[in-house]
C-alpha cells in the first residue's frame, strides 16, 4: 500500500491561480493553505496604518539605504525549498529586498527584518502558532502579533521569550530596528 503524496506548490503556481474575493491563499511549506477572507474592521485597518506610518517616520531618519515599509498583506517569499509565501500586513524589507522588487513582482523575496500580523476575527490560534514559527525559522527577526481588542503587541524573537506591551508601555525597537520607539497607545488611536 502506497501512501498519498501531496504536490507541493510553488509561488508561480499560487500566483497562477484565478483570483477569489472570498478566499485567502498562501503557501506554507509547500502547501497551499487557504482561509475566508475577513472583513478588516476599523481597528485593524487603524492598526495598520498606525505601524506603517510609525515605522516610515522612524525608516526616513535613518541613513541609506533603508529599506521598505510594506503594507496591506504584501507576499513575501520566506523560505524556496518548499516554498513558503504569505502575505503579511507591515513588514519590513531590507534595502537589498527592495531594490530587487521590479514593477511586475508578485512578492518581495526572502524573510523581512520583522513582520507585523494585526488579529483579525476569524484567526485560528494554530495558523498565528504556525507564522510565527515559520517566519522566525525563515530568519524573520521580530514578529509582532498586535492584538486591538486588547491593545496589546506582543513581540517575538528567535533569541529570546516573548514580551508583551500593553497600551501603558513604551515599545522599543531593539537592535533590529534601532532607535525605534513609540507608546503603544499611539498604535491604537
Amino acid at each position: 500500500m502506497s501512501e498519498a503524496t501531496t504536490k507541493l506548490m510553488t509561488s508561480d503556481e499560487l500566483f497562477a491561480l484565478p483570483p477569489s474575493k472570498r478566499v485567502d491563499r498562501w503557501l506554507f511549506r509547500g502547501e497551499l493553505r487557504e482561509s475566508k477572507v475577513t472583513k478588516r474592521n476599523p481597528h485593524h485597518s487603524g492598526a495598520v496604518s498606525s505601524i506603517t506610518a510609525l515605522l516610515i517616520v522612524w525608516l526616513k531618519q535613518l541613513p541609506k539605504p533603508r529599506g521598505k515599509v510594506y503594507s496591506c498583506e504584501a507576499y513575501f517569499r520566506l523560505r524556496k525549498d518548499p516554498e513558503t509565501n504569505v502575505g503579511i500586513d507591515v513588514a519590513l524589507a531590507t534595502p537589498a529586498q527592495a531594490a530587487a522588487v521590479k514593477k511586475k513582482s508578485c512578492f518581495v523575496d526572502g524573510a523581512p527584518v520583522m513582520a507585523v500580523e494585526v488579529l483579525s476575527p476569524n484567526d485560528k490560534q494554530k495558523d498565528i502558532s504556525d507564522a510565527i514559527e515559520e517566519y522566525l525559522d525563515c530568519g524573520v527577526k521580530q514578529v509582532w502579533i498586535v492584538d486591538t481588542v486588547a491593545e496589546t503587541v506582543t513581540v517575538y524573537r528567535a533569541d529570546a521569550e516573548p514580551v508583551m506591551y500593553t497600551r501603558s508601555q513604551e515599545l522599543l525597537g531593539g537592535a533590529d530596528l534601532p532607535g525605534f520607539r513609540c507608546p503603544v497607545a499611539e498604535i491604537f488611536e
